[in-house]
C-alpha cells in the first residue's frame, strides 16, 4: 500500500479511513506499507502502524514550496500536485521490494502516488479519496489574483490529464460515492469501479459523553490544511453566521480544527471562537448543539458529518456535505444549498430540541448499520481477493 502521508496519529480524514482499513484488514492480508512523511518527527509513529503491517517503509517528503518542486511542476508536463511527491527515492525503494519479495496487488490511496510505480504486471488497485483536479478547478474558479490565475489553470489541466491517465492505468478503481464512481465511469469505459465508503470507528464514537450547552453552540469541524475545509468555515462564518445571530442572538459559533490559518484565525469574534486545542473530537461533538457544515467544494464522504451522526449529533449539510452517505434530509440530517437556507435549518435545531434529537437518533442508527468500519473493510476486503487471484 502506497499513501502520500503517514496514516498515524489521527489529525486527517486520509489518516483516519487507512488507519482503520489497515487495523481492519491485518488479520486477513499481509501489508508494507509506503509512506511519506513531512517531518522526521513523524518516524516516532512508526511503531504504531507495526502493529498491523508487515513492513512500514517511510519516504521523506519534500516541503512543498521547495525549488525543486516548482522547477518539476514548470518544466515537466507534471502538475505542482504530483511534483511534490515525485521521488527517485520512493522508486528505488518499491523496485527492490518487488525484486525481493512475491506481492499479489498494489493499492495507491491518490492518483497522485502512482509516477513513483515502476512498470509492473502486478494489479493496481487506486482508491480516489476525492476527485482532485474537480477540487483545485473551484479552487482557481474563485482565486481573486488575476495575474496568476492563467497559470494556475493550466496546472489544474495538468491535474485533470495526469488524474485521468492514471485511471487508466489502475487494474481497478475505488471512489468513496456513487457521485464520484459515476464521474470516473463517464470519463473511463470499460474499467470496474467500485465504492469503498468512509467510515466510523463507531465503538469509539458510541463512547462520547454528550453534555448539551445552555448557550446555543453551532460547531464546525475541520483540518484547514484542506482546502473545502477553508472555504466552509469562511462561508459559514462570513455568510451563515450573520443571519443565525439576528434570530438566535445568544448562540455561539465554534470552530475546532488543527492548523487554521492567519485567515481562518481572524474570524475569531466574541461570539465566535477557534480552537485548535481539542485533543478529543468527541468533547467537541459532546458539548454542542448542532454540527454545521455547509461545505461547497470538495468531493467524498466528509467526516465531520459521519462522525457528528456516530455521537448523536444532529447535522446541518449540503447535499456535497452529505454526498456518500445514505442519509435523507428530513430524516438523518437538513440539507440546504445556500446560506439563507442552511442558516434557517440550523435555527430550527437551535429553537428546538425535540427535533434535533429525533434527527439525530436515526441517523446515528443509519451510521451503527451501514458506516462501521468493519463492513466497509470486507467490501476492500473482497477487492483484494478479486484482484489477488490473477497476480503479475
Amino acid at each position: 500500500m502506497l499513501t502520500p502521508y503517514l496514516p498515524y496519529p489521527l489529525l486527517s480524514g486520509g489518516q483516519i479511513r487507512t488507519w482503520n482499513l489497515l487495523k481492519n484488514l491485518a488479520g486477513k492480508h499481509e501489508i508494507t506499507l509506503f509512506s511519506f512523511i513531512r517531518d522526521k518527527a513523524e518516524e516516532q509513529y512508526k511503531s504504531e502502524l507495526l502493529k498491523y503491517c508487515q513492513d512500514v517503509k517511510i519516504i521523506q517528503r519534500r516541503k512543498a514550496w521547495d525549488w525543486r518542486n516548482i522547477g518539476l511542476a514548470g518544466l515537466t508536463p507534471y502538475p505542482f500536485l504530483v511534483s511534490i511527491y515525485l521521488s527517485l527515492s520512493l522508486r528505488k525503494l518499491i523496485i527492490q521490494e518487488l525484486a525481493e519479495k512475491k506481492y499479489d496487488l498494489i493499492h495507491a490511496e491518490t492518483f497522485y502516488v502512482m509516477p513513483n510505480l515502476p512498470k509492473t504486471n502486478l494489479p493496481i488497485l487506486l482508491v480516489e479519496q476525492t476527485i482532485e483536479y474537480l477540487v483545485y478547478e473551484n479552487f482557481v474558479r474563485n482565486f481573486k489574483l488575476w495575474p496568476l490565475k492563467f497559470l494556475l489553470y493550466f496546472d489544474v489541466f495538468k491535474i485533470k490529464f495526469w488524474e485521468k491517465y492514471y485511471w487508466r492505468q489502475a487494474a481497478r478503481l475505488a471512489t468513496m460515492s456513487l457521485e464520484d464512481k459515476n464521474i470516473v465511469e463517464s470519463n473511463i469505459r470499460n474499467i470496474k469501479v467500485d465504492i469503498v465508503a468512509n467510515g466510523v470507528d463507531v465503538d469509539f464514537f458510541n463512547k462520547t459523553i454528550s453534555k448539551r450547552p445552555t448557550r446555543p453552540t453551532v460547531l464546525f469541524v475541520g483540518n484547514f490544511k484542506w482546502l473545502p475545509n477553508k472555504d466552509a468555515a469562511k462561508f459559514l462564518a462570513e455568510e451563515i453566521w450573520p443571519l443565525i445571530k439576528k434570530k438566535v442572538p445568544r448562540a455561539k459559533l465554534w470552530i475546532v480544527g488543527k492548523n487554521p490559518t492567519k485567515e481562518i484565525k481572524k474570524l475569531s469574534g466574541i461570539d465566535v471562537q477557534i480552537d485548535e486545542g481539542v485533543e478529543d473530537i468527541r468533547s467537541a461533538f459532546g458539548h454542542a448543539s448542532v454540527l454545521l457544515a455547509p461545505i461547497r467544494n470538495g468531493r467524498g464522504t466528509k467526516y465531520k458529518v459521519l462522525e457528528a451522526m456516530a455521537t448523536g449529533l444532529p447535522v446541518v449539510t449540503t447535499e456535497l456535505g452529505v454526498e456518500g452517505i445514505e442519509a435523507k434530509d428530513g430524516s438523518e440530517v437538513l440539507v440546504a444549498k445556500n446560506a439563507e437556507a442552511l442558516a434557517a435549518k440550523t435555527i430550527i435545531l437551535l429553537k428546538s430540541a425535540s427535533i434535533g434529537s429525533k434527527i439525530a437518533k436515526k441517523a446515528k442508527k443509519l451510521v451503527n448499520r451501514r458506516y462501521n468500519w468493519e463492513i466497509i473493510s470486507s467490501h476492500l476486503d473482497r477487492i483484494y481477493q478479486e484482484l489477488g487471484k490473477n497476480p503479475g
